[in-house]
């Protein structure tokens, strides 16, 4: 370091230029170093990355779905709604029932199941049938003008598991109903009530068996049960009538009912269509 000292001083060069702040000595880098450097710039640059272990997502094909070319003179068509029975009988007077209704429905039940010779023994003649009700009776007045000598009938009736007369409605709820309403007509009579709400099969079986009823109102379903299990027996019957006309608030009658349709016709068959050819017992449409 001396002698480069004093080699300095003897050019006239000063020292700073050759010992920067640094504290290192400068020199000037020549052309061919620089070349070198960029070139390795230039290596580290171009240098490829190595490819990631994850597999790249391909981009998902996009279909563009073309809108439908909509005529502006074209209207939206309405659905047509479904015509019910409630809105065609809301719009239609009430018509009373007549024999013929009964035995078109009994044609149409069986029409799928039974032959034509079969279809045919179930025609009741019109001696089986009571005057039907004209819309302008009360259930009173109704049974009072079919059945006039109802306080004699009632007095000689005195087999236990029987009822001289049934009515048969769609409901617990009008079983009560007409119960209320026959209060002119049924006097000092026996009346039960036969329909399968909060009563049991087994009761009405020992109410039969302990006194003697004279009137029977309920369902068609607990009678028909209880006539399978014997708790009442059908032959002293003398007057079965259907509740017909009344319409629920679906304006239903008891027979647009399916399920009530089947028990009543499933009850005419244990003994009542028989009954009725022998003349012993009679049929009416309230």
């Amino acid at each position: 370091m001396y002698h480069l000292l004093t080699q300095a001083r003897w050019l006239g060069v000063d020292r700073h230029w050759m010992y920067p702040r640094c504290g290192q000595p400068c020199r000037e880098a020549s052309d061919g170093e620089e070349g070198g450097r960029d070139t390795e710039v230039m290596q580290q640059e171009t240098v490829p990355l190595p490819a990631s272990s994850k597999k790249t997502k391909q981009p998902k094909e996009c279909f563009l779905i073309q809108p439908k070319d909509r005529k502006d003179n074209t209207t939206k068509t309405r659905k047509r709604r479904k015509k019910k029975i409630t809105d065609v009988l809301a719009k239609s007077e009430p018509k009373p029932g007549v024999p013929e209704d009964l035995q078109k429905l009994m044609k149409d039940y069986y029409s799928s199941s039974r032959s034509v010779i079969e279809l045919e023994e179930l025609n009741l003649p019109d001696s089986c049938f009571l005057k039907a009700n004209d819309l302008t009776h009360s259930l009173s007045s109704y049974l009072k003008e079919i059945c006039p000598k109802w306080v004699k009938l009632r007095k000689n009736h005195s087999e236990k598991k029987s009822v001289l007369m049934l009515i048969i409605c769609s409901s617990a709820i009008r079983t009560l109903e007409l119960i209320r309403s026959m209060t002119a007509f049924r006097g000092d009579s026996k009346v039960i009530k036969l329909f399968a709400k909060h009563i049991k099969v087994q009761e009405q079986m020992k109410l039969l068996e302990k006194r003697v009823v004279h009137l029977g109102v309920g369902t068609p379903g607990r009678i028909k049960e209880l006539v399978k299990q014997g708790g009442l027996n059908l032959n002293p019957l003398k007057f079965l009538v259907f509740d017909w006309n009344w319409r629920d608030q679906k304006l239903r009658r008891m027979m647009d009912i399916p399920e009530v349709r089947k028990e009543v016709f499933e009850l005419l068959e244990m003994g009542v269509l028989s009954l009725c050819k022998s003349e012993s017992l009679k049929l009416g449409l309230f």
